[in-house]
């Protein structure tokens, strides 16, 4: 496997890892009872438990862009500069769900943005 592809399956087991976040506050908010009913109706966390579901949702957008360039890439040809790319993101994101949910800022959005750069530099290595 490349190294693009491994940086890939750890950002999805972080996603995971981010999804068991999100269920334990959110049912410690909201509780036990609106977690097993319907959706019908939008249960609005906020504070920390809030926090968590944003970083969460932020990471399934990035995360989208990110299996797109690490499987382009590992079909183009993986590269020393494309899987340091991976990795960075993967640490970015790493990174970014203690920024997020402690409020540090700018480091947040620095944080972020080392994520899509790196992302968006890998996608432009695939083309040459």
């Amino acid at each position: 496997m490349t190294p693009e592809l491994t940086a890939l399956t750890l950002a999805a087991l972080l996603q995971v890892i981010q999804i068991a976040m999100y269920s334990v506050a959110g049912q410690s908010q909201a509780g036990r009872k609106a977690a097993l009913k319907p959706r019908d109706e939008k249960i609005e966390l906020t504070g920390k438990p809030g926090r968590i579901q944003r970083a969460m949702n932020n990471h399934f957008e990035g995360l989208l862009l990110f299996a797109i360039a690490a499987l382009v890439t590992a079909h183009a040809g993986s590269t020393a500069f494309t899987a340091a790319c991976a990795w960075i993101y993967l640490a970015a994101r790493v990174l970014y769900i203690p920024a997020y949910i402690f409020g540090w800022v700018p480091w947040r959005s620095l944080i972020w943005l080392t994520g899509l750069a790196a992302t968006t530099l890998m996608l432009l290595s695939a083309l040459t």
